[in-house]
């Protein structure tokens, strides 16, 4: 069988009839193929081309401009493509040595065994200081510089959380674009079968009629050659 678009002969199985494509998808066809007619055949890899392409068309109809996102569900769209992936193991592949090691202090230092541990040092601190070591102790109140360690902790621990919430937040990002990107193929998927079930039911019911005309001629002619 040979595909009307690229001219190949093709096998039976990577081919459908021109009839049973959608009437969106054969308009669009007809405007790069003018001499495109119904009672041929073209190949999935022409079909899927030219599906793409219409739904590329509407989507530019509908929203203007398409985005990056947008090309990119399109492309996969026309190659099969799966997008579902893995979005938090793609993003730990990429994290630096450095941006894992503050992610885990983030992790540790907004736990209960860190503000549990840390009160109990404060407390043997101050003890320390004011009962045990009455006579000479290293940090006499008012606690200067447990005051200036605990400035230091605070002054290395706040950049760290913020960078582990930036990379949080490019997490979520990103996240958010694949399931636009998924959600945007699956509803142009619905569309695609809701236009072949339309096609078909269409193509079905015009066969039926044909049948059922037929059928009618049939009955006719034996009516007729019965009361003949």
């Amino acid at each position: 069988m040979i595909c009307q678009i690229c001219k190949k002969q093709k096998k039976p199985s990577e081919v459908i009839p021109a009839e049973l494509v959608s009437q969106p998808v054969s308009d669009t066809i007809k405007k790069t193929y003018p001499d495109w007619i119904n009672d041929g055949y073209i190949c999935l890899s022409d079909l899927n081309h030219f599906r793409a392409l219409h739904v590329k068309n509407v989507l530019e109809t509908e929203k203007g401009e398409l985005s990056n996102l947008e090309n990119q569900v399109m492309k996969s769209l026309e190659e099969h493509e799966i997008l579902s992936k893995n979005i938090n193991e793609e993003f730990d592949q990429k994290l630096t040595f450095g941006e894992k090691l503050a992610d885990k202090m983030a992790v540790g230092a907004g736990s209960w065994r860190f503000i549990i541990g840390f009160a109990i040092i404060l407390i043997i601190w101050i003890v320390l200081n004011s009962v045990i070591l009455l006579w000479k102790p290293f940090d006499p109140y008012p606690f200067i510089l447990l005051n200036l360690v605990l400035s230091c902790v605070a002054a290395i621990q706040a950049p760290i959380i913020l960078m582990s919430q930036n990379r949080e937040e490019a997490k979520d990002q990103l996240r958010s674009e694949h399931d636009y990107r998924v959600n945007l193929k699956a509803e142009l998927e619905i569309r695609h079968l809701h236009e072949k079930m339309d096609h078909l039911l269409m193509n079905q019911w015009q066969r039926l009629l044909e049948i059922q005309e037929i059928q009618i001629d049939l009955m006719e002619e034996l009516a007729g050659k019965k009361t003949s």
